[in-house]
């Protein structure tokens, strides 16, 4: 994957715009998507969906599912097996 930033809203600390990053393959021929990180969280964005039709997870979420590779690894299975 390739990762750019593609908007910096940030002074000293994540404000609510936050950063967004546009996520790429790894030829840049296709955006699989973008990542916004701002106080709320982390919000995801498949193709061109707009920030406010992405999936929003919440920083306490993200810290219990990645607070060992146990619960990371039982989270991406389940992920992986919704179509």
């Amino acid at each position: 994957m390739n990762v750019f930033v593609k908007d910096f809203y940030v002074s000293m600390e994540l404000k609510s715009n936050g950063i967004e990053l546009g996520v790429y393959t790894p030829d840049n021929e296709t955006q699989l998507g973008d990542c916004y990180v701002a106080m709320k969280g982390l919000t995801w964005c498949k193709g061109k969906t707009t920030r406010d039709n992405g999936i929003l997870v919440k920083w306490q979420d993200l810290i219990d599912i990645c607070r060992s590779d146990e619960t990371l690894k039982t989270a991406l299975k389940a992920a992986k097996a919704v179509p």
